[in-house]
């Protein structure tokens, strides 16, 4: 629900950050290599093939008193950087937990990852744009 200001030049307590609750998102991009055992032979998953994934996050929260937002843009920058940073140029089935590297299993693995820097965290969402596939997972 969008605020209407009775005048848009002077109506500026309807402004306020005061109590309101905000969602913020960043993302950042990584390369990885996977492949899905289990596939019958000749099946394409099978290979071992890459792809550019986009990751992102997103935290919610009131503003922070002192602060004016819910969390700064370069911690949450940061933070998402560092997650990526243990994946890209990676074979993802090597990395613990990622056995079976499904988008989902992704976005668990990165939510786990990330939460302990982002109390706030929300929603994680790991995409592949490529191939027009996104999954999100709302914590």
């Amino acid at each position: 629900m969008a605020t209407e200001l009775a005048n848009a030049q002077t109506d500026r307590a309807s402004l306020s950050v005061e109590g309101r609750v905000f969602e913020i998102s960043k993302a950042v991009t990584f390369e990885a290599a996977h492949y899905m055992g289990g596939k019958p032979e000749g099946h394409p998953y099978r290979n071992v093939h890459g792809h550019s994934f986009r990751l992102e996050a997103t935290v919610a929260g009131t503003v922070k008193a002192g602060e004016q937002w819910v969390e700064d843009f370069s911690h949450l920058t940061a933070t998402l950087e560092a997650t990526a940073a243990k994946l890209d140029h990676k074979l993802l089935n090597e990395i613990e937990g990622l056995d079976v590297p499904t988008l989902e299993r992704i976005c668990l693995w990165a939510a786990a990852d990330l939460a302990p820097g982002l109390p706030g965290l929300t929603r994680v969402a790991v995409a592949r744009p490529s191939l027009n596939e996104r999954c999100e997972l709302v914590l």
